[in-house]
């Protein structure tokens, strides 16, 4: 399975805090208690997290993102010209609104040295035969959303007038963070990229990236011109900015790193943020991103049908989220089987594997069920996986 990106039965890497580490961090923040004493807990925390991994039977583990506080922002934040500031909201999800915090530029952007290296590190000691440890990291394409937000438009176009030195600098950052982490030893990345999720529902389809018909006045060469400093707002040339961004950040990696993306609609608290099929960018994303593997959102009807699979290009796998990871309430098994088959219909079997729809905690909040709920939703996917495939 080593030459494989992930296997038939996976997760897509957060898991819930135990209450232990949730109230440590609250008195780090407090500062009643130190760094070294919340990094001691999270390595408890963890430890215990990789075990019941292990127990559960999966192959790949993570460190349930234990260390962060947003699935997002704490990789932003680790970056070199990279702040946490404060915004006056949060980003809406369905009837409710998350914690107002975003990234902010400083200056030039670069990615030596990140803490997330020695998050990873700590990780590796639980590697042994037939187990493999991810990293879960946002996507550049997120990254570049998050410094087009309102709030940080002006400082970003301050630092960066012209937009193809950002998407440039973004992409070095991130092929200066896969080389460090390549060196001592990661061989599996992925890439967590809500932007495609988000566009294909016509209320967040610019991404907040374009500007309005009174800002544009030119139409920017996605590849680098150095003429203009805006882009079209249209959904294509969006795309196109997407993958491109997303591809020359991981250009250069070794090719025995395995990186794959993941793909939802919003997960925060349990709710969601957005709606809409994924035929409207499948062109872009399944057929010209250069990972290995696609998870995919497909626990409702949100997600649209199966039918966009047919613009996976290559030998691509896909991994379908059937089982929410939003509900406690556990998915009817033959239900789940009936839907592998269906997607089946366009994508041969082989090329498709189980998991849950997204992470159990997206943020430090996480999701509105127990531990309880949700190992079993990882069982449910293991037997689903043996049921289907003959093995996870």
């Amino acid at each position: 399975m080593s030459n494989n990106p992930i296997y038939r039965a996976d997760h897509v890497g957060s898991f819930l805090r135990p209450d232990y580490l949730i109230q440590a961090r609250i008195q780090f923040n407090k500062k009643e208690i130190s760094e070294q004493d919340l990094k001691e807990i999270e390595n408890k925390a963890i430890s215990e997290l990789v075990t019941k991994q292990k127990a559960a039977g999966l192959n790949v583990i993570t460190d349930g993102e234990f260390r962060r506080s947003w699935w997002h922002l704490d990789f932003m934040w680790g970056l070199n010209g990279v702040e946490k500031a404060d915004l006056k909201e949060g980003y809406k999800f369905q009837g409710v609104e998350s914690r107002p915090e975003t990234a902010r530029l400083t200056g030039k952007i670069s990615g030596e040295n990140h803490p997330f290296i020695e998050h990873y590190r700590f990780l590796q000691q639980f590697i042994e035969n037939g187990i493999v440890a991810r990293i879960t990291i946002p996507a550049p394409a997120q990254f570049l959303k998050e410094l087009y937000r309102p709030e940080n438009k002006v400082t970003t176009q301050a630092i960066y007038p012209l937009q193809s030195d950002l998407v440039n600098d973004i992409a070095k950052a991130y092929q200066t963070f896969i080389d460090e982490i390549y060196a001592i030893g990661c061989r599996n990345i992925q890439l967590d990229d809500c932007t495609w999720g988000m566009m294909v529902d016509s209320r967040y389809n610019n991404a907040g990236v374009a500007h309005s018909d009174q800002e544009h006045t030119h139409q920017c060469n996605c590849h680098g011109s150095e003429n203009t400093t805006v882009i079209s707002k249209s959904l294509h040339e969006l795309a196109e900015l997407f993958v491109e961004i997303n591809n020359a950040a991981i250009a250069k990696a070794p090719q025995d790193l395995i990186l794959t993306t993941h793909v939802c609609r919003g997960n925060y608290r349990s709710t969601w943020a957005a709606s809409g099929g994924y035929q409207p960018i499948a062109s872009y994303l399944f057929g010209r991103e250069n990972v290995r593997a696609y998870y995919l959102e497909f626990d409702t009807e949100r997600a649209g049908d199966f039918s966009p699979l047919t613009e996976v290009s290559g030998d691509k796998q896909v991994v379908l989220g059937l089982i929410s990871s939003k509900i406690g309430e556990l998915e009817d098994e033959q239900t789940v089987i009936n839907r592998i088959k269906e997607a089946s219909q366009f994508l041969p079997l082989e090329r498709l594997c189980l998991s849950t729809q997204c992470g159990f905690a997206s943020t430090e909040e996480g999701n509105a069920l127990t531990e309880e709920q949700q190992w079993a939703k990882i069982a449910l996917v293991n037997k689903i996986a043996k049921i289907v495939w003959g093995t996870n």
